[in-house]
């Protein structure tokens, strides 16, 4: 190669590597970009586990019901397994969205 050749290459590897030097920053941005984007998560995350929860005490209170229609005498552990597992999802969503945000 001439001296002309190698200076060009010389000079496009330079402004290549500057490119994506500058294009590294301090990466300050990307974590801010990451971290809104995982908050931005927790509001439909809140949401989906207030319906499930809605769905397992509707579950849990059809099955309290049947027991206690059929004169079961365990209903009162099922009611209260029911209603521990219902309060514990919505402690559980409010616990970590506070935690979080």
């Amino acid at each position: 190669m001439d001296k002309r050749k190698k200076k060009s290459l010389l000079t496009g590897t330079m402004l290549l590597a500057t490119t994506v030097l500058m294009a590294q920053g301090n990466g300050s941005a990307g974590i801010n970009e990451a971290t809104q984007m995982v908050t931005s998560y927790f509001d439909p995350a809140t949401k989906l586990i207030y319906a499930i929860g809605a769905v397992v005490g509707l579950i849990g209170g059809v099955k309290v019901y049947n027991k206690f229609s059929s004169g079961d005498p365990d209903t009162g552990k099922t009611a209260g397994s029911w209603f521990g597992a219902c309060i514990f999802l919505i402690v559980a969503a409010t616990i970590l969205r506070s935690f979080f945000l």
